[in-house]
């Protein structure tokens, strides 16, 4: 199959589409295995009819907005997928929000219905949502856990269904066009508070037939995903790619080094993204045999700089046949370039791989104007993958999507001669925590409102086994004081863990420029030495 020839039944239409046509195609193919949950792909398209038909009769209507809130479980890809056969809009919350931050996704989506669970890592979910923040939400049910007060089961919530025929079904299914809103995913930014990414069915679609292609993910892979749902990666490059190719999807929880071993050597897996961590922490460990992963066929890496010697341990202890990695953000559909398959592992740890075919990527400078190859500048992509826009936020969408459409992404980077990206740097003020990108103007803001803090500054700093961590400097207010503990404690409170600083320093002031803003070069270089 050609790098620009992605199956053209699959490139538009909608999930639901795909799912169907799956079904028709490999209907006795394994389609989702959770524990003793084994779904063919017949199965799955009718368990999913069966759960929008309940999502019709919670009251929810073409456009309204649906949030899934819980770890990598068949349950979470049913629900979804029923959402949209429904014609409701995905909005994925991260597992590791608290309850404020995720009542403030569902409260600026408008979300009316939330599935979630009460037994995860000891964390009971809607139990920290604060209800009166979240004023449009009316229906929780309980994917998996104790069923808390003023919630439904799951398969209470199945049995509504039946009040719903498959011809009020089917006539909301076909009226769900390829234009239509399929998710909207919330990232951070630079102004501290999140805002919903709004993409479409086809331009995912199509996005993610070309990544199928360019990866090499086939027909009857076995895919184990540690990469979590409410992410791109895990969501779109996992289970939707895997039922567009008709691969089987293998949920998991939490990344459990042991638990992928076993599912790995159990299940056959065929394909396990990851991160180089991952992969050095399963060859470490005593359960590790290389029998036990003979399966392995594909690994897909994180846009990381890798050292090939590392890879090439990868590839010859693990056993992958292919090794790609690439990068994306959420604005562009989590996905803007990838390595090929057939990619000299050179390639792989060196650069993040080619633009996918159909996307315009330019490196400019600050005024816009694009600069010769091999000179660094502002990645900036054009092109179908490109987000509708932010959530009712004009003035950031302007200013993230220019008038010609290009999405400026905030990070730095170079095109070589063979048309290979190289990211090198970071326009925004952020930093990677095992990952997950941690802003720290929102974590500046959240720290801000503790009764004892008068200033705070936030930058990330290097980390051995996290690639980077949050270091935040403080300014106790006047006749208060604070420590280093009780910040950490606050934040433990108020904010996901990887966004908890890992160091605190309580200062009498922080370094200022001309312009009054905080000087963080100078924060960094105070604790470098």
């Amino acid at each position: 199959m050609s790098d620009d020839d992605p199956r053209g039944d699959l490139a538009w239409g909608t999930t639901s589409g795909v799912l169907a046509a799956t079904a028709a195609r490999v209907p006795t193919q394994e389609a989702l295995v959770d524990g003793d949950l084994r779904l063919t792909y017949a199965e799955l398209d009718a368990t999913v009819s069966e759960a929008a038909r309940a999502v019709m009769a919670a009251g929810i209507d073409a456009g309204d907005r649906v949030a899934i809130w819980g770890p990598n479980c068949a349950r979470w890809v049913i629900a979804a997928l029923a959402l949209q056969r429904a014609g409701a809009v995905l909005v994925p919350l991260n597992t590791r929000f608290v309850g404020d931050e995720a009542a403030y996704v569902l409260a600026k989506a408008g979300v009316r219905l939330l599935f979630t669970v009460t037994d995860f890592l000891d964390r009971d979910y809607p139990a920290s949502l604060p209800r009166d923040a979240v004023p449009d939400l009316n229906r929780i049910v309980i994917i998996s856990g104790p069923v808390d007060d003023g919630c439904e089961s799951w398969d209470v919530f199945l049995a509504g269904g039946g009040s719903v025929d498959g011809d009020a079904l089917a006539a909301r299914t076909a009226s769900i066009g390829s234009d239509d809103l399929s998710d909207i995913l919330f990232t951070s930014g630079t102004t501290g508070a999140p805002k919903g990414a709004m993409c479409t069915h086809g331009q995912t679609l199509r996005a993610y037939a070309v990544w199928s292609t360019v990866v090499g993910l086939r027909e009857g892979d076995r895919y184990l995903i540690v990469n979590p749902f409410f992410h791109g990666f895990g969501y779109k490059a996992g289970w939707l790619a895997s039922i567009m190719m008709g691969a089987t999807i293998v949920p998991a929880k939490t990344l459990d080094v042991p638990l992928v071993l076993d599912a790995v050597r159990n299940e056959r897996i065929t394909v396990l993204p990851g991160t180089p961590t991952l992969y050095q922490t399963m060859l470490e460990h005593p359960a590790f045999s290389a029998d036990g992963i003979a399966s392995l066929r594909l690994s897909v890496l994180g846009a990381a700089n890798i050292p090939p010697t590392l890879l090439y341990r990868i590839k010859e202890a693990m056993g992958f046949e292919d090794i790609v990695t690439g990068y994306g953000l959420t604005e562009s559909c989590a996905i803007v370039s990838m390595c090929r398959y057939d990619d000299p592992l050179e390639t792989v740890a060196s650069s993040c791989g080619r633009p996918l075919p159909g996307l315009e990527v330019r490196i400019v400078d600050p005024s816009g104007a694009e600069v010769p190859t091999g000179s660094e500048g502002e990645i900036v992509v054009r092109g179908y993958t490109v987000m509708r826009g932010y959530l009712d936020e004009p003035e950031e969408t302007a200013a993230t999507i220019d008038e010609q459409g290009w999405l400026h992404t905030g990070d730095i980077g170079t095109v070589d001669d063979l048309g290979m990206l190289h990211i090198t740097d970071r326009i925004k003020d952020m930093f990677i925590v095992g990952g997950f990108n941690a802003y720290p103007a929102e974590i500046e803001k959240i720290l801000s409102r503790h009764e004892s803090i008068a200033q705070v500054a936030v930058i990330g700093i290097p980390d051995e086994r996290m690639g980077e961590v949050g270091a935040a400097f403080v300014i106790p207010r006047a006749h208060a004081t604070i420590t280093p503990d009780e910040v950490i404690a606050y934040s433990r409170e108020h904010m996901a863990n990887y966004k908890v600083p890992r160091q605190v320093y309580v200062v009498d002031s922080l370094p200022m420029n001309a312009s009054g803003k905080v000087v963080k070069n100078v924060l960094r270089e105070s604790i470098a030495h």
